[in-house]
């Protein structure tokens, strides 16, 4: 017969696992787990450059790992509360799923081609949690926390080596160009990649302060932040996307002004006006490049695309497998020594994924960001709040700036891609509508 402090003492040494575990799962599931690792995510996503620079690829595969860890515990804490119909667009499945079948086919080896998929699948779930978890409120006041720490702390840096120190800081490749006012590369590793970090954050400081979510002062000091890494960046691709981003926030506001029963009309002779100015600025692409003073970069993108064009004609319909970044393995080390430059991509999102995936993967992304597009167009220009502009900007400078670079295929901006077109899939699914019927 066991007394009775021992069956005390059993008790509640069982109880205290199950009430530990009970808290542990109520802190995973909470909304403030979810709002720290949604910064975390959007910070370390469009910081690998630095995070890689610092403590090397093995670092950087370790942070993502513990991220999509916590992200799936997160995730599976909060089930209930997530509505799992029409989670996905098929969009971004198909395409997911062809560059996982190009393993098959790949110029690398089978279980090197099936890393670099997963890689793109990482960046894709840490899209998914945070388009789940968090409202397009919540998101913008994300990515506006972080490009405002991101792009601090690179014009910090970048006083530091070029005006205090006057010496590189060579292990985040900044040459301390700002004392010459440019071009600079912040952490972000190329003054592109900083021009595009920039961009996003100027759009999302404007959304922020139409919707009164940040006070003015702050609002006033992240748009000059922004503008001054924009223009600092002397990245001439930036400035096409600006111009554009700008033509269709101009557009937007006109189409939200708009009565109800006309916006159709107008939506016509914008698609119609769209299409006029993409012929005119492909006829006088010459002039409008020399106007940039982006002759040299233009050069530099011809090159790499006129030795592409060489082994595309070998795989034109799967293409080469999907690597993402390039690997130092050929094809692509001979397109770099023909070109007599290191080259991580092709320096245009479409083309690269052509190379890679062939015509059917280039027609299922195309698909994937002009569906996405469409959809958050249409949200914009008919849903009342201002939050839904958002989606819509990030997607146009993503499509513009993808003529000129590949980073809505990695990283940070296929991340931000795979946010905005599963925000954009469930506020306006077909499949909903088909339901409703």
């Amino acid at each position: 017969m066991s007394s009775p402090g021992v069956g005390r003492g059993r008790s509640d040494g069982a109880a205290g696992p199950s009430q530990l575990s009970i808290a542990l799962r109520e802190f995973v599931g909470s909304a403030r787990f979810a709002q720290a690792l949604t910064l975390t995510a959007v910070g370390l996503s469009f910081s690998t450059h630095a995070v890689r620079s610092i403590i090397g690829t093995p670092g950087l595969l370790a942070a993502i790992a513990g991220l999509l860890v916590l992200c799936a515990a997160s995730l599976v804490a909060r089930w209930r509360a997530v509505e799992w119909y029409g989670i996905l667009p098929l969009s971004i499945l198909v395409f997911i799923g062809w560059c996982t079948a190009s393993a098959l086919w790949s110029s690398l080896p089978a279980l090197a081609s099936l890393a670099r998929v997963g890689y793109l699948v990482a960046f894709a779930f840490i899209g998914v949690y945070i388009a789940l978890m968090r409202d397009t409120i919540q998101i913008v006041r994300a990515f506006g926390d972080v490009m405002r720490t991101l792009l601090g702390l690179s014009i910090v840096l970048e006083v530091v080596s070029g005006i205090i120190l006057d010496v590189p800081i060579r292990v985040l490749g900044i040459e301390g160009g700002i004392a010459g006012l440019g071009p600079i590369q912040g952490i972000f590793g190329s003054r592109n990649m900083l021009g595009f970090v920039a961009l996003i954050a100027l759009l999302t400081f404007l959304v922020e302060w139409r919707m009164k979510i940040v006070q003015r002062t702050r609002a006033i000091l992240s748009l000059t932040l922004a503008g001054l890494c924009l223009i600092l960046s002397g990245s001439p691709t930036t400035w096409f996307a600006l111009g554009a981003a700008l033509l269709a926030l101009a557009a937007l506001y006109g189409l939200r002004k708009a009565s109800a029963p006309t916006r159709w009309r107008w939506q016509i002779a914008l698609l119609v006006t769209g299409v006029v100015t993409i012929v005119a600025a492909w006829i006088f692409r010459i002039r409008i490049i020399e106007l940039l003073d982006a002759r040299s970069e233009f050069d530099v993108r011809l090159d790499v695309w006129r030795e592409l064009s060489r082994y595309l004609n070998l795989n034109p319909l799967q293409g080469w497998g999907w690597v993402g970044p390039w690997p130092d393995a050929p094809p692509y080390t001979w397109i770099e020594l023909a070109t007599g430059r290191a080259h991580g991509t092709a320096l245009n999102a479409y083309i690269d994924v052509y190379f890679q995936v062939g015509v059917i993967g280039a027609l299922l992304f195309i698909a994937l960001l002009g569906v996405a597009l469409v959809r958050a167009w249409l949200l914009a220009s008919t849903r009342r709040s201002v939050v839904y502009v958002w989606p819509a900007l990030m997607l146009v400078a993503i499509t513009v700036t993808s003529f000129a670079e590949s980073f809505a295929l990695f990283e940070g901006g296929w991340m931000l891609l795979v946010v905005c077109a599963v925000k954009a899939a469930r506020d306006m699914s077909w499949r909903d509508a088909l339901r409703r019927e």
